[in-house]
């Protein structure tokens, strides 16, 4: 199965919130193609390396429905990914999350 879906990735510090952008392989639980929004990795480190830091979560949308799961973070190689369990319940709930046609969202007024 080559399924790699859009996520949106979360690394919570004591006091902030780092959001990124990446790719999950639903095969593997990996988590590639990594962009920060408003964070210069290369000047500031990865998020977990920063003293703060306190854990990563997901999200997987489907209109404005939204499915939240735990990600680690690898230290060493500060690659994201899934682990087994957590991706076997990811694929469960995002099966009824896509299943149902995503609901348009109201326009504000």
């Amino acid at each position: 199965m080559d399924l790699k879906l859009p996520i949106v990735i979360y690394d919570e510090l004591t006091e902030s919130v780092i959001k990124s952008t990446g790719q999950l392989d639903l095969a593997s639980g990996e988590i590639r193609n990594v962009q920060y929004e408003n964070h210069d990795k290369d000047k500031l480190g990865a998020p977990i390396e920063d003293e703060s830091y306190e854990f990563t979560c997901g999200v997987l949308s489907n209109g404005d429905k939204d499915v939240e799961f735990r990600i680690e973070v690898d230290i060493m190689s500060g690659k994201y990914s899934v682990t087994p369990s957590e991706l076997l319940e990811l694929k469960g709930r995002a099966a009824k999350l896509f299943s149902k046609p995503p609901a348009e969202r109201k326009p504000r007024l």
